[in-house]
C-alpha cells in the first residue's frame, strides 16, 4: 500500500518524516530480521541524515523502537553504481554522524560501500533472455542479459530503498528499482541500460516517467526474491517536497508526479547560450554531466553550454584513464564505427555520448558536427580539455552576476546545475 505525502508548495519537516518512516514499516514484519537500506552518494540532494535518524529511532533505538518492532540488525549500503568509494569521513558526513556517534551509539550499524568492479563482491540472480529483452527495448536490443547484484543482499530479509527521485539522462526519473539497478548491481546492467539510454538520447528520455530503460531495471529487480521496501523522496533545492513509502514500483511513480511539477522548468524559447554552474557535491564530470543533460533540451540549435566548475580537476576518478583514447563524440559518431568501439564498455561510450550531446558524424570526410558547443569552464588545462574534442574557457574569465538575469537576450545562468531539468514548451 502507498502511503506519504507530498506538496508543491508546503516542504515536509523531521516530524512528517518520522511519521512516514513508521508507517512504511508498519506495511512489512521487521521484527529480529536483517534490514539493508540502500542509499544514495553524495552526488544527489537528499535529508539523508535526518532518514537515518528516522530509521534508528523507528528500528533499533531503545527508547523509541517498540519492542515488537525492533531488527536483528539495521545496516547501510552507498549505491553507488560505478562512483568512487567515500571514506569513513565521508560516510560519516553522508549520515549526519560523528566518527563517535558511529563508535557508539551506532556501533552495531554496518555502512559499506558498493564495489560494481569486483566479482567476489557479485552474485548473478539469472538472465533476461533476448526475446524478452526485445520486447523490453520496443526492438532496439536483442541479447541476452546477465543479471548481477551486490551478494550482500543475501544476508538480509529486507531490502530497504531510500532516495530521491529527478530527472534523469539515462532512465527518465531516477529513484524506485534504480537503487538497486545500476546503484548496486554488476557491470553487465550497468553498461547495457547506459548503452541503451545513449541510442534513444538523453533529451528524448530525460523527465519521462517510463521508459524503456526503466522496464528493464524493474525487470530485473524482479529476480530479488527478499521483500522490498521504498522510500521515494521528492527535493526541491535543499527542501524535502515528497516522501512515499511502500513497493519501489508504486513509490517511484508517486515521486516522479510530484519531481515532474517541482523540478522541470518550463521555458517559452530555446537559449543561444547557458552558463551552468556545478555545485561541489559533483567532484569531477563523471557525475558533472548532468550539468549539460539538464540544461541540453533547452538550448538552440547552434547554442553552447559552458560547464562552470573551477572545483573539477579531472573527467572521471575512476574511468578517466579508458576516456582519455576516446574523446567526448555525439551517438552517430559510435555508431557508425561500431567495429573500432566495440572494445570499450558501453556505459563508458554512453557518458561520452551525454556530455557531448546531439549530433552527426560524416564517416566520408570524418567530420563530427554537434548541435550545440560544448565548453568547459573547469579546472582541467586547455590541452586536455580540447584533445577529447571539447572547448575550453578560461574560468577566472568568468563573473556569474553578468550572466544574470539575460533569458531575454537568450542566455541563461543556472547557478545550481544537475537537479533541476530545462525544457521548451512545445
Amino acid at each position: 500500500m502507498l502511503i506519504g505525502k507530498g506538496s508543491t508548495t508546503r516542504c515536509l519537516d523531521e516530524n512528517d518524516i518520522r511519521a512516514v518512516v513508521v508507517q512504511g514499516f508498519q506495511q512489512v514484519d521487521v521484527r529480529d530480521k536483517r534490514v539493508l537500506v540502500i542509499i544514495p552518494d553524495t552526488t544527489r540532494t537528499a535529508p539523508v541524515p535526518a532518514m537515518f535518524r528516522a530509521f534508528c529511532e523507528a528500528l533499533v533505538d531503545p527508547s523509541s523502537a517498540p519492542r515488537d518492532r525492533k531488527v536483528a540488525a539495521l545496516d547501510f549500503i552507498v549505491a553507488l553504481g560505478t562512483h568512487s568509494p567515500l571514506n569513513d569521513e565521508a560516510l560519516n558526513r553522508l549520515l549526519g554522524i560523528s566518527a563517535e556517534a558511529r563508535a557508539g551509539a551506532h556501533a552495531g550499524i554496518r555502512l559499506f560501500n558498493h564495489r560494481w568492479n569486483d566479482p567476489a563482491a557479485l552474485v548473478k540472480l539469472g538472465t533476461i533472455p533476448a526475446d524478452e529483452i526485445g520486447e523490453l527495448t520496443g526492438g532496439l536490443f536483442r541479447q541476452d542479459l546477465d543479471v548481477t547484484v551486490n551478494r550482500l543482499i543475501l544476508d538480509y530479509d529486507l531490502l530497504v530503498i531510500c532516495g530521491p527521485t529527478f530527472p534523469h539522462e539515462i532512465v527518465g526519473f531516477s529513484g524506485g528499482n534504480k537503487y538497486f539497478f545500476p546503484g548496486i548491481s554488476g557491470p553487465e546492467v550497468i553498461n547495457f541500460t547506459h548503452w541503451l539510454g545513449a541510442v534513444i538520447t538523453s533529451p528524448v528520455l530525460i523527465g519521462t516517467k517510463y521508459t524503456p530503460v526503466r522496464a528493464v531495471i524493474d525487470r530485473a529487480a524482479s529476480m530479488i526474491s527478499q521483500p522490498r521496501l521504498c522510500f521515494s523522496l521528492v527535493v526541491r533545492g535543499s527542501d524535502l517536497m515528497g516522501l512515499y513509502a511502500g513497493a519501489p514500483e508504486e513509490t517511484y511513480a508517486a515521486a516522479a508526479d510530484l519531481a515532474s511539477q517541482l523540478d522541470i522548468v518550463w521555458v517559452e524559447r530555446p537559449f543561444r547560450q547557458v552558463l551552468s554552474v556545478l555545485p561541489k557535491i559533483y567532484d569531477d564530470l563523471w557525475a558533472g554531466v548532468k550539468g549539460m543533460g539538464k540544461v541540453e533540451p533547452a538550448v538552440a540549435d547552434g547554442g553552447e553550454v559552458i560547464i562552470y566548475a573551477p572545483h573539477i580537476t579531472e573527467f572521471s576518478y575512476v574511468h578517466g584513464k579508458n576516456i582519455e583514447p576516446i574523446g567526448f563524440h555525439c551517438l552517430d559518431y559510435f555508431q557508425k564505427q561500431k567495429d573500432r568501439f566495440k572494445h570499450v564498455p558501453a556505459g563508458l561510450l554512453s557518458w561520452s555520448t551525454h556530455l557531448r550531446g546531439l549530433g552527426t558524424y560524416d564517416e566520408a570526410t570524418g567530420v563530427e558536427h554537434g548541435r550545440v558547443t560544448v565548453t568547459l569552464a573547469t579546472g582541467i588545462p586547455r590541452e586536455r580539455v580540447e584533445r577529447l574534442n571539447l572547448c575550453y574557457r578560461d574560468p577566472a574569465t568568468i563573473n556569474l552576476e553578468e550572466w544574470a538575469g539575460r533569458e531575454q537576450e537568450g542566455i541563461l545562468l543556472v547557478r545550481r546545475a544537475g537537479e533541476m531539468l530545462y525544457r521548451v514548451k512545445r
